[in-house]
């Protein structure tokens, strides 16, 4: 089970970006795509075909998963995350929780 996951609250801990928070929006191997952070500015050449218009873009660039840190809701601030296991239906079932206090995240 990743640790962070697509629709997590980040918090940007080293880079050129540190400080800005955002929405995960891709989780690609041992990177992410966090929403308005690292963003870069490219051109992209027209394709009448596809439909796609020419001119420079604003796009969204993957960060290393070990640069952000998962936001803790009740404290606003970053936080470690772990994995228990938790017997839910009577199954076992792995959830993830916050390190500092052990609320489970996404429940």
């Amino acid at each position: 089970m990743n640790k962070i996951i697509k629709g997590d609250r980040v918090v940007v801990i080293a880079g050129k970006d540190k400080g800005r928070q955002g929405q995960v929006l891709r989780v690609l191997g041992d990177k992410v795509v966090v929403e308005g952070v690292n963003v870069a500015r490219r051109h992209q050449k027209s394709n009448p075909m596809r439909g796609i218009e020419g001119g420079i873009i604003i796009k969204n660039m993957p960060l290393a998963i070990s640069n952000v840190a998962i936001v803790n809701p009740e404290t606003n601030k970053a936080d470690r995350v772990g994995v228990r296991l938790v017997e839910s239906d009577g199954k076992m079932k792995r959830v993830r929780f916050f390190k500092s206090n052990g609320s489970i995240i996404g429940v």
